[in-house]
């Protein structure tokens, strides 16, 4: 067991040693929240619509109660294959230190309004022109005609020549209103050193609301003192509130952005970095309480009792102050050994993921694009080993090409660089960054920090290691050892040891949340002098090729999810005979050589079960039908009885779930129901099924491959 005050002292820690050591590791993350009990297409599959945009304003408006002295930017967001346009994006940007940035009218999201007089648009143009006259900027009024819209062209070189009146860059559409360049985000006019301000009068919930369009900025202080005269004018014609939009702002260690943006089926976060682990819990904290204040939760439930994603995932990004401070790129053997760190150690890509691995998944490992890649892989390593000094530039470009899918998409790897020290990606490509995408979104704050806790720990001890440990091949080990629950949790242990053995372990209270993993729990059945425990295994769905073509042009991709698996443990209840070794257990009919283990509670069985769970509309194996309920025989030399165990996909009268459930208590117990046992006389005339000759593994029994 663990408390809430273990846990922070533990963190606590956790930094100390690392900054003892003298690390620096900045930690983000992109907690993504959905309305699990809504049905509408917005919070099941869509990015945008239904009063999504609605419940994350008011989530920002949450955020900014609880991260106080900043300012809301609703600036332009990512647009992605397929969209016409960039996604809405709100923002939350502060100082790191809590001083107040902004003092000029609030958002609408944060203003409280009566019946507000319509603003004066020429009145507000001026005050603003007149606030940067004072900082000595030369500005330039651009002329609109047939618009309700001023803009204001500023040049910050007070002896800078007046822009051309004919320039069409000055009668620019919207940033919002264009599709945004493959090449990313630039602000032509800004490069050239004049910045286009654009002021409307727009209508907000209903009231005529001032609105303008930032350019882009590169300095951080000019984007500061543009602030400070936003705000002096705002408040010199008294506007009761102001919409902040345009390019999104400039950041370093001394300031934060921290937005909230549209996903299919959830909201996404995108924290500001934290310094350390204590800053990360503190804010996730913060987050995932404004989220519930909102009805949004960080998983799914269905109507099974099957705990599920919230429909986004968990990701978590390390790295530093600023690029140049990045341990990556401080450390330039670091990221070659992280790659083969995780290369042997399989749990951190799928103890802690989503459901959808693999080759085709949305975190892919380097070893599951096949053996030409793996091999290339190894020389590239290798030769960057051979390196003494390999630059940034040497480093990405020798690992990009690997830390991809099949598709060459960085965004489904399980160790994502794009951001690492990418020239192809403008602005936001050279930050340093190194995120880990194999992570579901985890339901707790505490779950999330020492997820953290643990990658910040390897980072630092592969940091000051000279040990360059060969990859591992795992073959068809890697798909069929892992996927089952326990043998992750093994490795998981594996790496905690090795955290200790480099005097960077992690407390009891952080290992105890690491370990909580009961959401993959299906339910246990008590048997004379052992229990038969049954968990929900990783399947590794297949993208189906010929099927997934009309789906190339978007964002989706058709996959086969019709195979599941579970894990079987039988475990010696507490005093109990040493023969129950002897139980025999049969999984529709076939026995299973149920592989003998230790583990942190003593010897344990193991073995794993796998079977068709539905037909879907469009899947692999037209002609195999379903094979649940699956049916288990449990039978011991010297006990007369026979012990039969359903697993049920549904509820095991057939009847339809009244709704979804609950909460999770609800949803474990309906797992636990869908396990179900049977003590009957025993069948004398029992005989087992022989084992297919392609189903039956060394770590699992594929019931697919039975005949008949």
């Amino acid at each position: 067991m663990w408390t809430i005050e273990a846990f922070d002292a533990a963190v606590h820690r956790h930094d100390a040693t690392l900054a003892a050591r003298g690390f620096t590791i900045w930690v983000g993350s992109e907690p993504t929240f959905t309305d699990r009990m809504a049905q509408s297409p917005p919070w099941l599959n869509r990015a945008l619509g239904g009063d999504k945009e609605q419940r994350a304003q008011a989530l920002l408006g949450g955020l900014c109660r609880r991260f106080a002295g900043g300012l809301v930017l609703r600036s332009v967001g990512r647009q992605y294959p397929g969209e016409d346009a960039p996604r809405w994006n709100l923002g939350l940007y502060r100082r790191r230190d809590g001083a107040a940035l902004w003092h000029g009218p609030p958002d609408p999201i944060l203003a409280r309004r009566g019946a507000d007089r319509p603003p004066e648009l020429d009145h507000w143009a001026a005050a603003l022109a007149a606030a940067f006259a004072a900082r000595g900027w030369a500005v330039t009024p651009v002329a609109m005609p047939g618009t309700l819209e001023r803009r204001l062209a500023v040049h910050t070189c007070s002896d800078a020549a007046a822009p051309d009146a004919d320039d069409p860059r000055l009668a620019r559409p919207s940033v919002h209103a264009q599709a945004t360049p493959a090449s990313g985000l630039v602000d032509e006019l800004a490069q050239a050193g004049l910045h286009l301000f654009s002021l409307r009068i727009e209508p907000c919930d209903g009231q005529p609301t001032a609105l303008i369009e930032l350019p882009q900025f590169e300095a951080l202080p000019l984007f500061l003192a543009v602030l400070a005269c936003l705000a002096q004018a705002g408040r010199a014609c008294d506007l009761p509130a102001l919409i902040l939009t345009g390019y999104p702002p400039p950041v370093d260690a001394t300031v934060e952005l921290t937005t909230v943006t549209p996903d299919p089926a959830v909201v996404e976060i995108n924290t500001a970095p934290s310094v350390d682990a204590a800053d990360f819990l503190w804010r996730s904290r913060e987050i995932y309480a404004a989220a519930a204040d909102q009805g949004l939760a960080p998983y799914r439930l269905y109507f099974n009792g099957t705990v599920a994603d919230s429909g986004g995932g968990g990701q978590i990004t390390l790295g530093g102050p600023s690029p140049q401070h990045s341990p990556f790129l401080t450390e330039p053997r670091l990221l070659p050994r992280l790659v083969r760190f995780l290369n042997r150690h399989p749990a951190l890509s799928y103890l802690f993921s989503h459901d959808f691995v693999g080759s085709s998944g949305q975190s892919v490992r380097p070893d599951e694009r096949g053996t030409d890649a793996f091999d290339e892989l190894a020389l590239a390593l290798t030769l960057l080993e051979r390196d003494p000094a390999p630059t940034p530039e040497r480093l990405w470009h020798s690992l990009a090409p690997f830390l991809c899918d099949a598709a060459g998409n960085s965004h489904r790897a399980e160790v994502n660089i794009e951001k690492l020290w990418n020239p192809f990606l403008a602005g936001r490509g050279q930050l340093g960054l190194v995120e880990f995408r194999a992570l579901r979104m985890q339901h707790t704050p505490e779950r999330a920090t020492a997820l953290a806790c643990l990658l910040r720990s390897v980072v630092a001890m592969l940091a000051c290691t000279d040990d360059a440990l060969p990859l591992i091949d795992w073959g068809r080990e890697l798909h069929q050892r892992f996927a089952l629950p326990f043998y992750l949790e093994q490795d998981l242990d594996a790496v905690l040891k090795a955290l200790e053995a480099a005097r960077l372990g992690l407390d009891e209270a952080i290992r105890s949340v690491l370990w909580r993993e009961s959401f993959r729990r299906l339910g246990q059945v008590a048997l004379p002098g052992c229990t038969l425990e049954v968990r929900r295994g990783l399947e590794f769905w297949p993208l189906l090729g010929d099927a997934a073509s009309p789906e190339q042009g978007g964002s989706f991709r058709l996959v086969d999810a019709s195979t599941a698996r579970v894990e079987l443990r039988l475990r010696p209840a507490p005093g109990g005979a040493a023969d129950w070794r002897d139980w025999q257990v049969h999984a529709e009919g076939v026995a299973l050589p149920m592989r003998h283990e230790v583990d942190r509670l003593g010897e344990l069985q193991v073995f794993g079960v796998r079977y068709r769970s539905f037909v879907p509309t469009w899947g692999l194996h037209p002609a195999l039908a379903a094979q649940a309920p699956v049916h288990l025989l449990l039978r011991h030399p010297r006990h007369p009885l026979d012990h039969r165990v359903t697993l049920h996909e549904w509820q095991p009268d057939g009847n339809a779930y009244a709704g979804l459930p609950e909460d999770l208590a609800a949803a474990g117990q309906r797992r636990a129901e869908r396990v179900a046992l049977a003590v009957v006389p025993r069948d004398a005339g029992f005989i087992p099924r022989a084992a297919p000759e392609h189903g039956l593994g060394p770590f699992c029994l594929d019931l697919r491959c039975l005949h008949g």
